[in-house]
């Protein structure tokens, strides 16, 4: 039976003063579940497909897809083919992991399907964010889908205007805000945090979070109504269970090869050598038993029993001993070393070590011309600061293929929104800052080195930041009531923990925040002791970083561009950019330069080197000079008129040279004298205003010694309506003030 698509089911909800509608039945309907978000004239569309798995990858294939229809503002895409094609873009890929970590903890554990989220913005009306949009169809789309899901989750961001919390804020105010925080939450708990702050508490997040995640929940409720009108019914699904006897004949072959031994090792190789051994060890027992050898599916289950097992053993001596793999206490930071300057020729550079993650983070400075530009749905943008994270596979001792991955991207956003609050502003340093980290080794909290390492490479290039940054991520062990928050977690703790939660900002507040979770929620409870935790670290990371480098140098290295500001008359800015960029060109070719020219007059000049920051400065100057009463020029003749000849005295500024004044002797053809594009030597006489007289004769008198006075200026024609100093005012269509032709 077909569904009308005039009566689609549909449920309302009413959040922050805005509707949100969602429907299902009326597109899509062959996906396995499909809803239409719409908050004002932003409208989602998120579908849900899955298909039974062939064989079991050994992990779960969920693919979440966010992608943007240009056509939804009612625009043309900008790439060649004019058509969304290619890799996703930044926003795309940052959406995407929004959508993704929040719901991917809400699937089963050994659910044997391939399931494929996309959602698509069909619509955007520049004042509703689509991301959360998206973020709660996502997890509609699931509750009314077959697959087994333990939601619902529902999405929102916070901002803070005026002291006041607006949930879901425009596109403007978002602008104004000092806090932009994107959540997800259950019925009763947190279960994704991003986003950035302006130097705000600690206390202050909590209480955002703790009243967006009740402003929310209407979310939550449109969603079980929605599947009580059209929700299909879930396919069946048994947690898979190994066989007891087989799993505890594993662990006490792992324990006989030593495997609680090699959790006591405090080094990371070491520790990952001893365990690959012991799983060795345990494989050649069980194929050496008839019984077993034979049985293939329980050989592939072996690493994962042992695994289980190793979390068990970590998990219980945190919770009974406080004593993690490293052998530090749950509060400790891991041993800091730090270095800066570390490459000659960039413009600023610092190593950060903490334990065993080390990063190597590089600030280059630029021009306004290396600004980052991008077509979204808001239009073309533009970013003057980028912070790019990578991860190559030598960090971790692998080999892969190197490419960006979604990680690596999202790394770099949280870690360029911690650093954003404390740069100067464009207005006071215009520099285009592009910061690459680039993770050496990794064992952990990677992407809040990158902050460390970040904050110390831009005072290293001596950017002049309000405040260092640090950022440190925090740990959970959960077992039943009982909770332990975990400083500075290691790789093995993220993942043998129930949370990462990491935390930047700088002695006065946070900057930026992400946070997800392995299990159903997170309390504000554990949030606050997660919080206040940070903030000791935090400021003990900070107090490591000053021993290094306490504020930014005070002059920018010397291989960083150098930078001037110069006012110039705007009529003559078409004279520096010259005809088809020709004088522009011919400045940047000369000094190495880059000038950037605002409709003001405002020349921004970017240059290698102060000589030829000078040089470019000067060249520039050349087009915006004034003539000076009483100096010679050497002029070239632009027109010749029966009263005299219009000469060009300096770029763009002509003067009168009356026939009075071609020659000491009397003239009695202009064009005898002065010829068209000739060069004349004259003397400036007069300046009044834009009008301007010259005289050739002054000059000859001087040259025969007979000198000549500015008094005689006195006895000489003045300007009349027909006598005005400029090509355009003497001749109008090239007739004189009398109509006729000009002799020349």
């Amino acid at each position: 039976m077909l569904q009308d698509i005039f009566k689609p089911n549909r449920v309302v909800a009413e959040i922050g003063g805005k509707e949100v509608i969602f429907e299902s039945g009326r597109m899509a309907n062959q996906a396995h579940g499909a809803v239409w978000m719409q908050c004002g004239g932003t409208v989602v569309l998120v579908t849900v497909c899955s298909q039974p798995l062939e064989f079991d990858k050994g992990f779960f294939p969920l693919t979440v897809e966010y992608s943007e229809k240009m056509y939804a503002a009612g625009r043309i895409p900008g790439s060649f083919f004019r058509r969304e094609i290619g890799r996703p873009s930044e926003r795309e890929t940052l959406v995407s992991r929004l959508i993704d970590r929040p719901i991917r903890p809400l699937f089963p554990k050994g659910l044997n399907e391939d399931v494929q989220v996309l959602a698509s913005v069909i619509s955007a009306d520049q004042a509703n964010e689509s991301d959360v949009l998206a973020l709660t169809g996502a997890s509609a789309a699931l509750m009314v889908s077959p697959l087994p899901f333990e939601g619902p989750v529902a999405g929102g961001r916070i901002g803070l205007l005026n002291g006041q919390f607006v949930l879901n804020p425009s596109f403007e105010q978002q602008e104004q805000s000092d806090l932009n925080i994107i959540f997800a939450a259950s019925r009763h708990a947190l279960t994704m945090v991003e986003g950035d702050a302006r130097f705000l508490s600690e206390d202050v997040i909590i209480e955002a979070l703790e009243w967006g995640r009740k402003e929310i929940q209407p979310l939550v409720d449109a969603q079980h109504k929605l599947c009580e009108l059209c929700g299909k019914g879930k396919m069946p699904f048994t947690q898979p269970k190994a066989d007891s006897a087989f799993v505890a004949r594993v662990h006490d072959l792992a324990k006989d090869a030593g495997i609680e031994q090699a959790l006591l090792l405090p080094d990371k190789l070491p520790r990952k050598d001893a365990r690959k051994t012991v799983k060795m060890r345990v494989m050649e027992a069980l194929k050496a038993d008839a019984a077993v050898a034979g049985n293939v599916e329980a050989l592939k289950s072996v690493a994962d029993i042992v695994g289980d097992l190793e979390k068990k053993l970590v998990r219980a001596r945190i919770v009974n001993e406080g004593t993690r793999l490293d052998g530090r206490d749950v509060k400790s930071v891991r041993p800091i070393q730090i270095q800066t300057g570390v490459l000659p020729r960039a413009h600023g550079s610092a190593l950060f070590c903490r334990g065993e993650t080390k990063s190597l983070v590089i600030t280059t400075l630029g021009s306004t011309t290396d600004e980052q530009r991008m077509d979204s749905l808001t239009g073309d943008v533009t970013k003057r600061f980028m912070l790019h994270y990578n991860f190559p596979p030598y960090c971790v001792g692998e080999v892969k293929p190197v490419r960006v991955s979604r990680r690596e991207i999202g790394h770099g956003a949280l870690a360029e929104k911690s650093l954003r609050p404390v740069l100067p502003p464009d207005t006071d340093f215009p520099f285009t800052l592009r910061i690459v980290a680039e993770t050496m080794e990794s064992n952990g909290s990677s992407s809040m080195a990158a902050v460390c390492g970040g904050s110390l490479s831009l005072m290293d290039a001596g950017v002049p930041v309000s405040a260092p940054v640090a950022g440190v991520a925090m740990g959970l062990i959960k077992e039943g009531d009982k909770f332990i928050v975990l400083t500075d977690i290691l790789g093995e703790e993220d993942a043998l923990g129930d949370m990462d939660f990491k935390i930047a900002g700088t002695a006065d507040g946070v900057t930026g925040v992400q946070m997800d979770i392995k299990i159903v929620g997170l309390t504000t409870d554990i949030m606050r002791v997660a919080m206040q935790q940070a903030r000791e670290a935090r400021v003990h990371i900070l107090g490591e970083m000053a021993r290094a480098l306490a504020a930014p140098r005070k002059a920018l290295s010397r291989f960083a561009p150098q930078h001037a500001e110069i006012l110039v008359n705007p009529d003559i800015i078409r004279l520096i950019i010259g005809p088809g960029g020709k004088n522009i060109k011919a400045i940047t070719a000369a000094t190495g330069a880059s000038v950037d020219i605002e409709d003001s007059g405002r020349v921004s000049i970017f240059a290698p080197t102060a000589e030829a920051l000078e040089k470019a400065r000067e060249m520039v100057a050349y087009y915006d000079q004034r003539p000076e009463l009483g100096k010679n020029y050497t002029a070239k003749v632009r027109k010749v008129l029966e009263i005299g000849a219009i000469v060009e005295v300096l770029p763009n500024v002509e003067a009168l040279v009356h026939v009075s004044q071609l020659d000491v002797s009397r003239v009695e053809q202009p064009g005898d004298v002065a010829r068209l594009g000739e060069d004349m030597l004259v003397k400036v006489i007069e300046i009044n205003g834009d009008r301007i007289r010259a005289s050739r004769k002054a000059v000859l008198l001087e040259e025969q010694g007979r000198p000549w006075s500015p008094e005689e200026t006195a006895r000489q024609p003045r300007f009349d309506r027909g006598e005005r100093g400029g090509a355009d005012r003497h001749d109008r269509g090239g007739r004189d003030r009398r109509g006729r032709n000009d002799r020349s």
